[in-house]
């Protein structure tokens, strides 16, 4: 079977995350243990207690370290690799891991970083973000181009679900266009960061200098998420990693664009994008996250 392995991105957090592969398989409970001690990080408290979960920079690693953990839980009890690797966002940086573009631990170090260059943008700009329900994409560019106002598209999620980034003040002004054009809701959400939008300019020239020394030369393709398509080489990453985080994720599209390869996908480390993918792809999408969910994808890939 064609698999493709894809990886969640900030949102999927909850406390407990990845506990049950850290007590019942060796190779998650290493990943753990020897990230907390090389980035000096609780990395047990943070995610199974769910100390310091939602701030960016805990966030961001911690969503990583449990999509390798669920991952490497897979691998210990199945044989098989990935035909496609992509991710959502800071999911992308999950499937570079995958890929062999650098180490665990150096991706760790790098979101880290990312997550406080993101927050440091938006600190006291009042930024955030939007999701908008049940409005065709075009219609909703069209209203944030034509505002004059800070509002971008952030996120494609699937279609009738995008996400926009701004101002929240000019993403609230905006919520009655939206609503008058026919979305079936435009809320605002519980975020102090504008992601994926030209907000992120200096954050993105900051993560170039923590990639260019921990990027390997060339690597398994991933799919971008700033252009939908493969890149297999350091060059391509350093641009297309900085562009991602002041351009839209293009989540839908990326999968549109691998799905003919693919007999099905693979969510490592939540459930989110397998509920994305079912309104976006006929293909199906199994998540491995818990014990359960493991056992259960294992269940159909062994028939």
């Amino acid at each position: 079977m064609n698999l493709a392995f894809i990886f969640p991105g900030q949102g999927c957090q909850k406390a407990g995350m990845a506990k049950e592969f850290y007590d019942n398989f060796k190779g998650a409970k290493e990943l753990l243990d020897s990230a907390s001690d090389e980035l000096k990080i609780d990395f047990k408290k943070i995610m199974f207690e769910g100390e310091n979960l939602d701030i960016s920079e805990f966030t961001q690693p911690a969503i990583l370290l449990a999509s390798h953990m669920a991952l490497s839980a897979f691998k210990e009890s199945f044989s098989a690799e990935a035909r496609a690797l992509l991710g959502h966002s800071l999911g992308e940086f999950s499937a570079l891991v995958s890929a062999g573009a650098f180490s665990i631990n150096e991706a760790l170090k790098i979101v880290n970083k990312r997550g406080q260059f993101m927050a440091s943008d938006c600190e006291g700009k009042g930024a955030g973000m939007m999701v908008i329900l049940g409005l065709d994409d075009e219609k909703i560019e069209q209203i944030c181009a034509s505002s004059g106002l800070s509002a971008y598209p952030a996120n494609y999620n699937c279609d009738g679900q995008l996400v926009i980034a701004g101002l929240k003040d000019d993403l609230s002004a905006l919520e009655g266009r939206f609503k008058e054009a026919g979305a079936k809701r435009a809320m605002l959400l519980n975020m102090s960061v504008a992601s994926h939008c030209p907000l992120l300019q200096n954050a993105s020239a900051k993560l170039r200098a923590e990639l260019e020394s921990a990027l390997k030369p060339s690597f398994a393709p991933v799919v971008s998420n700033a252009t939908a398509g493969p890149y297999d080489s350091k060059e391509k990453a350093l641009e297309l990693l900085q562009k991602q985080l002041t351009s839209p994720v293009l989540y839908k599209q990326s999968i549109k664009a691998c799905e003919s390869k693919i007999d099905a996908f693979i969510e490592f480390g939540s459930s989110v994008l397998s509920g994305l993918n079912k309104k976006i792809s006929a293909k199906s999408t199994y998540s491995v996250f818990d014990m359960a969910s493991l056992e259960a994808t294992l269940n159909v890939l062994k028939g």
